[in-house]
Parts: structure tokens; sequence; C-alpha cells
């Protein structure tokens, strides 16, 4: 199935969502770096990497295989963007912003599943 993930829009979205948890991460704590900061990082970029993957391969199983894993990694991300909150390493407008393109992005990625799934 030749799908280019750089056209689907979930990918978008977690590539942007990486960037931003890049980005916000560089500030925290030098005592979290293989700490939360290194288990944020992980989990966001496996979220845009496994919808990469999954696009190459070349069942709808599969794909479907490597969409939940993603779904799996952003719902790991939600409560990590959360613990940075209580912990004090994101402010609320920081927290915010996270939070909702997580969301926006979750929701997206529920989309493609079920598109997928519905293939015939």
């Amino acid at each position: 199935m030749g799908r280019d993930y750089r056209k689907i829009k979930a990918w978008k979205l977690a590539d942007e969502l990486a960037v931003l948890i890049y980005k916000t991460t560089k500030d925290f704590p030098k005592s979290e770096i293989y700490g939360l900061t290194s288990q944020i990082r992980r989990a966001t970029v496996s979220v845009a990497a496994n919808i990469a993957e999954g696009a190459s391969r070349k069942t709808k199983m599969d794909y479907c295989h490597f969409l939940y894993i993603a779904r799996g990694s952003l719902a790991e991300l939600g409560y990590y963007i959360h613990l940075s909150k209580r912990l004090g390493f994101i402010d609320d407008n920081e927290c915010a912003t996270l939070g909702k393109l997580q969301q926006e992005t979750a929701a997206t990625l529920y989309g493609l599943i079920k598109s997928v799934e519905s293939e015939t």
C-alpha cells in the first residue's frame, strides 16, 4: 500500500506535537534528563514514528497495529503532560497548549484508525 505518511493529518499533528514537546522540555530540570524529560520525549516521538511505520506496512491489519501503538503512546504522553504540570515543570498556559494539541492529535488519529478499519 504506498502511503506517504507526510500527507497524513494525524502524522502532521504528531510531528508538530513532538517539536513542541522538545522545545518545552529543554527547560526541564537537568536532574530529569534521564527521567521525565526522556520519557516524555520518547512517548511523543513514538506517536509520529508509529504512524510513519504503519503507513509503510502492506496490510491493513499491520497498519492498524502501528496506529494503535501510536494511540497508546499518545495516551502516555497525556499523562506526562499532566505530571509535568503537577511537578511545576510547565505552567498552565504550556499545559493547555500541549493538552489541546495532544487531544486534537488523538481525535484525528482515532478518525484515521476508524477509516483504515472500515476500508474494504
